[in-house]
């Protein structure tokens, strides 16, 4: 594997990264979401909105504030007490992708791309290490006082069918192989466990942590060191890269800065790194109202999450504010964008999975539905490492943001300050993205094999 600099990718072709300097990049701005997290609505009072007006000069600019910005901006001002640290988000913090999660930090995912769920067991425990470092970075937040309804229960790899069953089997070998620890939950304590007789069998892997993404996002906003400063609601409309300083155009200001740390997802490559590499997906979930009392009880023992035994059945999470949210629908987002109508017609496959499993509570239907980003590349690659002189990206998380996200940013903003870590080491060798087919494959190919993968799934949705 090359450096991460000469890794880079510039309008697709291994390129010395320098290329970049002195080229203006008009940067497209984020789609506006057509619905609401419904995290963000439940996570009370929004951050005092300040978004950037007029020109200012900083040591650092993060760009995106989801789980790799914000915790690289974090990370940055600790190292660099006396740096100027700006951090912008296009929209609204926890609103955004990073926000719009079902808010899993796991330290192990199991890969939906094989029938045993494992690459390759180094590749597996280098993942685990990385992501581990990122869950230790959210408790350390936490422990600093970031409310999020914390909660490191573990996670549940529940199954409605044979088949279902048949694939935790697989995935349990490839706990056996890793070493890890796990526990069966038989058809009894499952049912009790959720409410719901829909399940028949589980497999509980202790070392995730569920937590309520977007609360903890501005939450961790707020209690940011105090030379970090935060604008949201600031597009980045233009790139200018060169020396001594970078500059950035953005709707009602510009920025000048020493280093940038990009961590703006599929969006990175408006900036000219890995052009025609992001294979954009949208996925989409729903959430009820608060249960009543009586609800409440026929809604399991207590807040759980739920992953599907098949990678495209419904995720499910009952939450400390005793919410029921579903996850399902994978579709291809042209352009990075979905709709209402995308949204909506989600909605319909969520309700026929809470019919399924809740057919004593599927009438209240949902208080909220909306969509999330996840940005894949065609070879599974991430971005990761300095991208050109003072440009440094992390972006193609690829699945698993929470945790693994805070690592990439926690480790970029050490690589940017001259350090380095295990957790450095091993990014340093991740492969990064390849370039993508033609849109009009990518998107055949991506719907093609996301709905028949679905309709395979069955009662697993």
């Amino acid at each position: 594997m090359a450096s991460t600099t000469a890794a880079s990718l510039l309008s697709g072709d291994t390129k010395l990264a320098s290329g970049i300097f002195n080229k203006r990049f008009d940067v497209a701005p984020p789609q506006t979401e057509p619905t609401d997290s419904g995290w963000y609505l439940a996570s009370g009072p929004e951050l005092p909105l300040n978004p950037l007006k007029g020109d200012v000069t900083c040591d650092c600019l993060v760009i995106g504030a989801g789980w790799m910005g914000l915790h690289a901006a974090r990370r940055y001002a600790e190292i660099n007490q006396n740096a100027k640290v700006l951090l912008v988000d296009a929209g609204r913090i926890g609103n955004n992708a990073s926000g719009r999660c079902m808010g899993f930090a796991i330290d192990l995912a199991h890969n939906p791309r094989k029938q045993d769920f494992v690459e390759d067991v180094q590749g597996n425990r280098e993942e685990f290490l990385v992501n581990v470092e990122g869950n230790e970075y959210l408790k350390s937040a936490v422990d600093m006082g970031v409310e999020c309804d914390w909660d490191p229960q573990g996670k549940y790899h529940s199954a409605a069918t044979p088949e279902g069953v048949k694939d935790l089997e697989h995935f349990s070998k490839a706990l056996d192989k890793m070493g890890q620890k796990y526990r069966w939950v038989e058809k009894g304590e499952v049912q009790e466990l959720t409410g719901s007789k829909h399940y028949i069998r589980a497999l509980h892997h202790p070392g995730t942590i569920l937590l309520q993404p977007a609360k903890y996002l501005k939450n961790a906003t707020k209690l940011l060191p105090k030379n970090v400063q935060v604008h949201e609601n600031t597009v980045v409309k233009s790139a200018q890269f060169g020396k001594p300083l970078h500059v950035f155009e953005t709707t009602n200001g510009v920025i000048r800065t020493k280093k940038v740390i990009i961590c703006a997802s599929g969006y990175l490559t408006n900036f000219g790194f890995y052009q025609n590499s992001a294979i954009p997906v949208y996925t989409f979930a729903s959430m009820t109202r608060q249960l009543t009392d009586k609800e409440i009880a026929q809604a399991g023992t207590g807040s759980y999450g739920l992953i599907p035994a098949n990678s495209f059945g419904t995720t499910v999470r009952r939450t400390n504010d005793n919410r029921l949210f579903f996850r399902n629908v994978y579709s291809y987002a042209k352009k990075f964008k979905t709709t209402t109508q995308d949204v909506m017609d989600a909605k319909v496959h969520q309700q026929i999975s809470f019919d399924r499993r809740f057919p004593h509570l599927s009438s209240m239907g949902f208080e909220a539905s909306w969509g999330g980003l996840l940005t894949l590349a065609q070879n599974g690659g991430m971005v990761w490492g300095e991208l050109a002189e003072n440009v440094y990206g992390a972006a193609f998380c690829n699945g698993t943001g929470v945790s693994r996200g805070t690592a990439f940013g926690k480790a970029i903003a050490e690589l940017a300050s001259g350090m380095n870590s295990p957790a450095i080491e091993i990014l340093k060798r991740r492969t990064p993205p390849s370039r993508a087919y033609p849109e009009i494959i990518t998107s055949f190919g991506v719907n093609f094999v996301t709905g028949r993968r679905f309709k395979k799934a069955g009662q697993e949705v």
